[in-house]
């Protein structure tokens, strides 16, 4: 396996054998005497093909059924693969279901003990991280009671802040901002925050899109134990959504058409003389000219313009709602003149029309790309992925 992969799937099945008549009881065994109990095939996982490289936050989406679980614990080793191959480099730490791990009899104390020796922890460097897993997860009034008293949202919590202090390569979650209040959610993408900027190999399985966008620099999609994309987490998290036929979609005509090409929008970059061009130096102006002819204007609020790093960040973007005055609908044409005051690298557009705040008319998902190469330049004047104004004075 490439040193550069993390997280290597080749060809995976997974199927289950499972019987149509459950029999739970004495009396139904001594009913059924005789009668052949039916066991039917279900196949999870139908041939699934990905790498997960090295400090990637990788997202995992899909409804309900989709095979996302299975997958984790597959990767976790939890479950063995009908057929295909997994291989992993360095060490997991899975954070899949709730309450593996824990005992209920136990008080909170024990189980974080218990927890944490079960993620490779010894007993003395448990007692140096006590305190702060128990401050991370707000239970310290509840820490001598039994684990079995606690609500799924307490739990969820210890588990949690257990899990972030483990050392290991790759790190697995598995919805875990399903639970827990709002605080509790606000602290976790404060930690995932923290473990992008570190490059820390990340699996994350969720329904939140907005997670997925913010965090995450590849994702992927399954249905019915297939990959449906994997690459760009917002076309992921694009198609994700026609999957579910949310409201979205509802706001696109001629719905049917799953393409993820626009129908209206163009966009052109230009340089200051007004050439069309790809290929620039940090600081240079452009112009972005966007056009939708044959969009109904009356039906357009505003339109959104994104630049994104082709390794995934978002670097920043503008909407038209807080600039433009009345009437500036009328040409079918606006533009946006930006310093390019971003580091050297790919970039690329993402275009969205919008019907009203958050309602997707219509978007070029991969818009036109620019290039940023600076080697002519001489000297480094500031580093990092964009160039904040700045202005430095003495201590007078």
């Amino acid at each position: 396996m490439n040193d550069k992969v993390a997280i290597s799937v080749a060809d995976l099945h997974k199927e289950f054998i499972l019987p149509q008549h459950k029999i739970t009881t004495i009396k139904q065994a001594f009913v059924n005497i005789g009668k052949k109990n039916e066991k039917v095939k279900q196949n999870v996982l139908n041939g699934v093909d990905f790498q997960i490289n090295k400090g990637d936050f990788f997202g995992i989406v899909g409804k309900n059924g989709s095979g996302k679980s299975t997958l984790l614990k597959i990767l976790a080793g939890v479950y063995s693969p009908t057929s295909g191959q997994v291989e992993r480099s360095g060490e997991l730490t899975p954070f899949i279901e709730l309450g593996v791990g824990f005992n209920p009899e136990l008080s909170g104390r024990d189980n974080v003990f218990l927890n944490a020796s079960l993620l490779g922890f010894s007993r003395a460097e448990t007692t140096l991280l006590y305190d702060d897993i128990v401050e991370f997860s707000e239970l310290k009034d509840s820490m001598d009671k039994k684990l079995k008293n606690y609500s799924s949202g307490m739990q969820v919590r210890l588990a949690f802040a257990i899990a972030v202090k483990a050392r290991n390569d790759i790190l697995i979650f598995d919805e875990v901002l399903a639970v827990g209040d709002e605080a509790f959610q606000s602290k976790c993408l404060d930690i995932f925050e923290k473990y992008k900027a570190a490059k820390q190999t990340v699996v994350l399985v969720t329904h939140d899109m907005e997670t997925v966008r913010r965090f995450c620099n590849r994702a992927m999609l399954l249905d019915n134990g297939k990959i449906l994309e994997i690459g760009d987490p917002r076309k992921v998290s694009r198609k994700y959504s026609k999957l579910n036929d949310i409201e979205i979609d509802k706001m696109i005509k001629n719905d049917s058409d799953s393409s993820d090409k626009a129908r209206y929008l163009e966009a052109r970059i230009k340089d200051k003389n007004n050439n069309t061009c790809h290929r620039f130096s940090s600081g240079d102006k452009i112009k972005i000219e966007v056009s939708w002819k044959g969009l109904d204007s009356s039906q357009l609020e505003s339109v959104g313009v994104n630049i994104f790093k082709r390794t995934g960040e978002h670097i920043t973007g503008f909407n038209s709602r807080y600039s433009l005055k009345k009437g500036w609908k009328e040409k079918e044409e606006i533009s946006l003149d930006i310093n390019l005051n971003i580091t050297d690298g790919r970039y690329y557009l993402l275009i969205e029309a919008f019907r009203e705040p958050g309602k997707v008319i219509d978007a070029i998902y991969e818009g036109p790309d620019f290039d940023i190469d600076s080697s002519e330049d001489k000297g480094l004047k500031w580093s990092g992925l964009v160039d904040l104004p700045h202005k430095w004075s003495d201590a007078n």
